[in-house]
């Protein structure tokens, strides 16, 4: 819109999740956390491919299963090269693949911690509102109010009554969006035009530029 400021939040989660397996070193469940490495194993033309966790315990390892038996050609080449190179970026990715750890473990502890990268996309002179778009690579527990809440520097109270009387809109039709995790693809808009302080308080905040 012509009477907006844009920005983008790239929300980067800092700790992985991290699932609970029963340790046979400590002889219960624990939690266990990503070494960031991978264990290939060939036999003929199958692959079986594993990540390493740890247990934060006694160190003892498990082997996550990433596929197994898995013919070397229906591999996408740039998995198979990541994979052989223990890429960290790679793997960092799989790390945050909560399907594949729902499917292996009955307990998985998340972090909210992350950091926000903020980019000014657009700006207008004499703008009222702020439009904030959400880019969040990796999953998190984070939740929209908690962001907003943290970001802009505003008690979860005063979010939900902007959210009820229109002030902040999202582009979502649930009722309880602020209270669901954040993903790629959340737009918020806060009509700022009764708010004097625009370019000394909230700018700031919105763009990062403290």
């Amino acid at each position: 819109m012509c009477d907006s400021l844009r920005v983008r939040w790239t929300i980067v989660p800092q700790t992985a999740p991290r699932p609970w397996i029963a340790c046979g070193r400590c002889g219960s469940l624990r939690a266990f956390q990503s070494s960031g490495r991978i264990r290939l194993n060939a036999n003929g033309r199958k692959l079986d491919a594993w990540l390493i966790y740890k247990c934060l315990a006694c160190e003892k390892t498990w082997n996550r299963p990433i596929f197994e038996r898995r013919n070397v050609r229906d591999i996408e080449p740039s998995v198979l090269e990541a994979l052989q190179a223990n890429d960290p970026q790679w793997i960092r990715a799989e790390t945050f693949n909560l399907d594949a750890l729902r499917r292996t473990s009955p307990r998985i502890d998340e972090f909210p911690d992350c950091d926000v990268v903020k980019d000014v996309r657009h700006e207008t002179r004499d703008w009222t509102k702020l439009e904030i778009e959400l880019v969040v690579p990796f999953p998190t527990s984070t939740r929209l109010d908690r962001l907003l809440s943290s970001e802009l520097r505003l008690s979860r109270p005063r979010l939900l009554t902007l959210h009820e009387v229109g002030t902040l809109r999202t582009n979502s039709d649930r009722a309880d969006i602020l209270r669901r995790r954040i993903k790629t693809g959340t737009q918020a808009t806060l009509d700022l035009s009764a708010e004097a302080d625009r370019e000394q308080r909230w700018k700031p905040l919105a763009t990062g530029a403290l």
